[in-house]
């Protein structure tokens, strides 16, 4: 196993670590409800991937409750 002849000083090793940050994701907006998504993905708001409708979204005001 290598061993090293010096230790590194913490702004070296700061210094080399500058680029690792975490990046915002992207994001568009829906053509169909103008909800922010992430792109190339089915929209979860309105269902609707590229112009058509992919999935069914139920509504959420219509949410039925479970009898007791």
């Amino acid at each position: 196993m290598a061993l090293q002849k010096r230790k590194h000083a913490k702004a070296r090793r700061d210094k080399r670590r500058t680029h690792w940050k975490l990046q915002p994701p992207g994001v568009t907006r829906c053509p169909q409800c103008a909800n922010a998504i992430v792109p190339h993905r089915v929209c979860p708001y309105c269902g609707f991937y590229r112009g058509r409708q992919v999935i069914q979204i139920a509504a959420k005001g219509k949410e039925e409750k479970p009898s007791a």
